[in-house]
C-alpha cells in the first residue's frame, strides 16, 4: 500500500498525468457508447465526467492541479470551434435558403432558454448570486462564464450548470424531437445548438451532417445573442 502511495505521488507531480487520463476516461466512454449502439444516455462526456470527479475525490486532489495537467484540452476547444467551419462550407446553400426561419428560431430559441430558466428559478425563490449564474447556462463554456462575471454571477456554477445542461440536452434531445416527429434535420440540428451548445452539438454530428452543421451555427449565434441580451433581461428579476 506504501508503494502505491509513493507511486501515485510520484505520477501526480508529472504534467501530463491528468492530460493522459483525461483521454483515457473518454475513450472508455466513447467505447461505451460504441458498444451500446450509440445510446444517447450512454454519453461519453458524462462516462469520462464522472469517472474524473471521483478519481479527484479519492485522489484528494485540487480541480486547479487537475486543470494544469489537462489544459490542452481546453486549449483545443478554440481550433475544434473554428473546425466547424468546415461542415458549414460544405452545407452553405442549405444554410443560406434557411437563413431567415434560422434567425427567426435563433430569436426565440436563445430568448427561451434564458427566460424560462430565470423565470422557474425566480419562482422556486432564488434569488441574487444563484439567480445570475444560470442566466447563461445554454451557451458554451467560456461565453457562459465571462456573462456570469460581467452581470456578477458566480462563474464555477454556471460552469457547472452549462456542462449539466449540455449533457442533459445531448442525452434527451434525440428521442425527445424522434417523440415530437421532428424529421428536417435542420430544425433538429438548430434546435440541439441552441439548447445544449458544444456537447449537444457533438452528438448533433455523431446522428447527420446537416444537422452537426446547423447545431454549430445555433452554438455560436445563440453565444453571441445571449452574451447581448442577457444583461438586460436580467434586470426583470432583479
Amino acid at each position: 500500500m506504501t508503494d502505491l502511495t509513493e507511486i501515485w505521488t510520484y505520477l501526480a507531480q508529472q504534467p501530463l498525468l491528468w492530460l493522459t487520463l483525461t483521454l483515457i476516461a473518454y475513450v472508455i466512454g466513447d467505447t461505451a457508447f460504441r458498444t451500446s449502439g450509440g445510446r444517447p444516455y450512454v454519453n461519453p462526456v458524462l462516462i469520462a465526467v464522472v469517472m474524473l470527479a471521483f478519481l479527484l475525490w479519492i485522489s484528494a486532489t485540487p480541480y486547479q492541479t487537475y486543470f494544469e495537467g489537462a489544459k490542452f484540452v481546453h486549449f483545443m476547444l478554440g481550433p475544434a470551434t473554428v473546425a466547424l467551419a468546415v461542415p458549414l462550407y460544405r452545407n452553405f446553400e442549405k444554410v443560406r435558403q434557411s437563413a431567415i426561419p434560422l434567425l427567426c428560431a435563433l430569436v426565440v430559441g436563445s430568448g427561451t432558454a434564458i427566460l424560462s430558466v430565470l423565470g422557474i428559478a425566480y419562482a422556486m425563490g432564488i434569488r441574487g448570486e444563484v439567480l445570475l449564474s444560470l442566466a447563461p447556462k445554454s451557451v458554451t463554456a467560456p461565453v457562459a462564464i465571462g456573462v456570469s462575471e460581467s452581470i456578477g454571477g458566480s462563474p464555477t456554477l454556471t460552469a457547472v450548470v452549462v456542462i449539466v445542461t449540455g449533457v442533459l440536452g445531448a442525452i434527451i434531445a434525440t428521442p425527445l424531437l424522434n417523440m415530437l416527429g421532428i424529421r428536417d434535420w435542420r430544425a433538429r440540428g438548430l434546435a440541439v445548438g441552441i439548447a445544449s451548445h458544444g456537447i449537444g452539438t457533438a452528438r448533433a454530428f455523431q446522428v447527420n451532417e446537416t444537422a452537426g452543421t446547423f447545431a454549430g451555427i445555433g452554438m455560436g449565434l445563440n453565444a453571441l445573442l445571449t452574451a447581448i441580451a442577457v444583461p438586460y433581461l436580467v434586470l426583470l428579476f432583479l
